[in-house]
């Protein structure tokens, strides 16, 4: 799994992929010629983060006629989601444990 999650992490660390995740998934599908209309960046430039997003996993592409139509696949996000929530409460377990300890310590101290 973590394969997977690594790979979602390293697409959505530029801010222009996160920003067409974004937009994917507000508009449902968007060429590249439409993302790049709302980004600083050139077509080819958005083709690019697209290739980086499929290679992740993140987004998928349909041929309609001459376009491609690319859309949000939000398994991935789901896997970098889960991941985040395992890490956060092993991290909450520290820290009630830690708190327990404190709060201990506190009423040794106030007993004595």
């Amino acid at each position: 799994m973590h394969g997977s999650v690594d790979a979602v992490f390293s697409a959505l660390a530029d801010p222009s992929r996160r920003f067409v995740v974004e937009t994917l998934a507000t508009r449902g599908t968007a060429t590249p010629t439409e993302l790049a209309a709302d980004l600083p960046v050139t077509r080819q430039a958005v083709s690019k983060h697209l290739a980086a997003l499929q290679e992740a996993g993140l987004v998928e592409a349909h041929r309609a006629g001459r376009e491609t139509r690319y859309a949000l696949t939000p398994a991935p996000l789901t896997s970098a989601a889960e991941w985040i929530e395992e890490v956060g409460a092993a991290w909450d377990a520290r820290l009630a444990a830690l708190r327990r300890l404190v709060d201990g310590e506190n009423r040794d101290r106030a007993s004595t």
